[in-house]
């Protein structure tokens, strides 16, 4: 009887899915972000991104994403939308967290390309005014803050503080903006 209980205890032991080990080196995680480029325009100002990280040493991790963001701009009582999509790609060092990585603080720097359209390329208003800012490739750099936990093995929940700074935009130069976002490693 010892015999079988022995068994089928090594069998189970076998079988149990052990604790997986977090932010193994070139390990690959697909993020998907969400988030607000204002405080007074929640549901019309934002932003969503897909990335896939590559984890380095020590937490630090590569980023390549793609970003499609859109602002409502308001002239009497029309509302005059600027839609900008980038891809960027970048780094992201670890700055704090415990030593199972159940929560982490991250920073990213990373180098930034992109589309801006505005008013969907009309120059002209329906009231006969014209737009004199025009639709622009952009590129700049941003910068990260995200505080990073783990829901489980493979899922991790982000909060993230960012900032950009655009060039050859006719629009805002710098942009600020907070979001949420699931990363999934595969």
């Amino acid at each position: 009887m010892k015999q079988i209980i022995y068994t089928v205890l090594i069998v189970l032991l076998t079988i149990a899915k052990a604790k997986a080990q977090r932010m193994l080196p070139k390990q690959k995680a697909l993020e998907l972000s969400t988030g607000s480029l204002s405080d007074e325009k929640i549901g019309t100002d934002y932003f969503i991104g897909v990335a896939i990280t590559v984890n380095g040493k020590k937490g630090n991790y590569q980023i390549w994403g793609l970003e499609y963001t859109h602002k409502v701009h308001r002239y009497k009582s029309t509302m005059i939308p600027q839609q900008t999509i980038t891809a960027e790609g970048g780094y992201s060092f670890f700055l704090l967290g415990d030593s199972q990585k159940n929560i982490a603080l991250n920073f990213g720097l990373t180098g930034i390309v992109g589309y801006e359209s505005l008013n969907r390329g009309q120059q002209m208003l329906n009231d006969g005014a014209k737009i004199l800012n025009e639709d622009n490739f952009i590129y700049g750099a941003g910068a990260r803050l995200s505080l990073e936990t783990y829901l489980s093995d493979h899922f991790i929940l982000l909060l993230q503080g960012r900032a950009r700074a655009l060039w050859n935009t006719d629009m805002e130069q710098y942009r600020p903006s907070v979001g949420i976002g699931v990363r999934f490693n595969f």
